[in-house]
């Protein structure tokens, strides 16, 4: 990629995207159904919808007047670099709009809340969304940085998944051998069960009772780094469902993200398979 000069591809390609779509996705791809929630607009918005109904996963989104859905841009030259839009205006009746489908919500669902809030939004919403959800039996997994993060931890999430660099800068350290000492900060603040992805370094869990699990990611080529903690976050979820058990989770997630992070977009049920070290009846597939 040269500044300043014309660039001409040699090839593109077109998904739908977004994290909390990316989860959806891979959820789907091994085998659970799941509901997309979100805001959508312009003529981007029902290109958006329609791939992923294409996909065959239920959408469920919330039609916004002003702006468009955005594009974001991900150019893979000798580096990785990205360009992300600036989205829809989305007004206090959306809101109010995604609240009610929050609330048909039944006890023992599972709600991700991932990816940044647009700056049209409460910067709190992520916090405000769990408050409101309180009195119901969820497991709310929440992946996020920053005060995104932080202000939901009092309301106790399930699962929350930052990476090594997010947590460093939760605590305006810079992390190398006591990322577990910082993770179980997470805990001590409320937090049932902090995952730390760490590209291909692994990942560590802290579960709620008091285990510590470290895991190192499958050899591989990264050909494509975009949606790989979105779909640990899948496959950690997936796995916990199928079995209850958080080391299977756990082997699962790692397995999702690096089976991504090694194609060109999001895993398929076999591209795990391949790379799991047990047989994948063992978590439910």
């Amino acid at each position: 990629f040269k500044l300043g000069l014309t660039n001409r591809t040699s090839s593109e390609l077109m998904l739908p995207g977004g994290k909390g779509i990316n989860v959806s996705m891979v959820l789907k791809n091994l085998g659970l159904e799941n509901t997309a929630l979100g805001f959508y607009a312009g003529f981007t918005g029902n290109e958006l919808e329609r791939l992923i109904r294409e996909k065959g996963i239920r959408a469920d989104f919330i039609p916004v007047k002003e702006g468009m859905t955005r594009i974001n841009v991900k150019m893979r030259s000798d580096e990785e670099s990205e360009i992300n839009g600036q989205g829809p205006a989305i007004a206090e009746m959306d809101i109010k709009k995604l609240y009610e489908k929050l609330d048909t919500l039944s006890d023992g669902d599972i709600l991700v809340l991932a990816g940044s809030i647009p700056d049209v939004m409460p910067g709190s919403m992520y916090m405000d969304i769990m408050k409101h959800l309180q009195n119901k039996d969820l497991k709310i997994v929440v992946d996020a940085t920053k005060d995104l993060l932080m202000n939901v931890l009092k309301y106790h999430p399930f699962l929350i998944k930052p990476n090594n660099h997010e947590l460093g800068d939760m605590f305006g350290v810079q992390l190398e051998t006591d990322i577990i000492e910082y993770a179980g900060k997470l805990k001590e603040m409320g937090a049932r069960n902090v995952l730390i992805s760490m590209a291909g370094d692994g990942a560590i869990l802290l579960d709620e009772h008091g285990k510590v699990y470290q895991g190192r990611p499958p050899k591989g080529e990264v050909l494509n780094s975009v949606g790989a903690g979105d779909s640990m976050v899948a496959g950690f979820v997936t796995g916990y469902l199928n079995t209850g058990d958080y080391e299977k989770a756990f082997e699962l997630g790692i397995a999702t993200g690096s089976a991504s992070a090694f194609e060109y977009w999001l895993a398929e049920k076999e591209d795990v398979v391949k790379l799991l070290k047990k047989e994948p009846e063992l978590y439910g597939l």
